[in-house]
């Protein structure tokens, strides 16, 4: 993924070749940048959530609803193998204001 940042931030000059002719080329690369940085902040997000499941695994807690204890039904780590919480506390966690929650992903 570092390439693809390097890249997206522009830290490889010797590959630009010029500065943009007009404000709208500038806003077309500003929001290729972004939507590039987003990308890889998710995917990044998604690998560490996949790595909490193995350590989950790896622990004997992997299929336990890590707020109330309750085992998660199969269909739903058949949907979302990662998934930390049962249905019913996924969506009372969706429901919480975002900054309760700071490092747990919303599923």
């Amino acid at each position: 993924m570092t390439q693809m940042e390097d890249s997206a931030l522009n830290k490889d000059h010797s590959r630009t070749t010029s500065m943009p002719n007009d404000m709208a080329e500038l806003g077309t690369g500003n929001f290729d940048q972004e939507l590039t940085l987003d990308l890889l902040g998710g995917e990044k997000e998604a690998l560490d959530e996949i790595d909490r499941a193995l350590k989950r695994t790896e622990d004997g807690s992997f299929g336990q609803c890590e707020e109330c204890g309750r085992k998660i039904p199969k269909p739903r780590l058949e949907a979302i193998p990662y998934a930390a919480l049962c249905v019913q506390c996924a969506a009372q966690e969706e429901e919480r204001p975002r900054a309760a929650s700071p490092g747990r992903r919303e599923e």
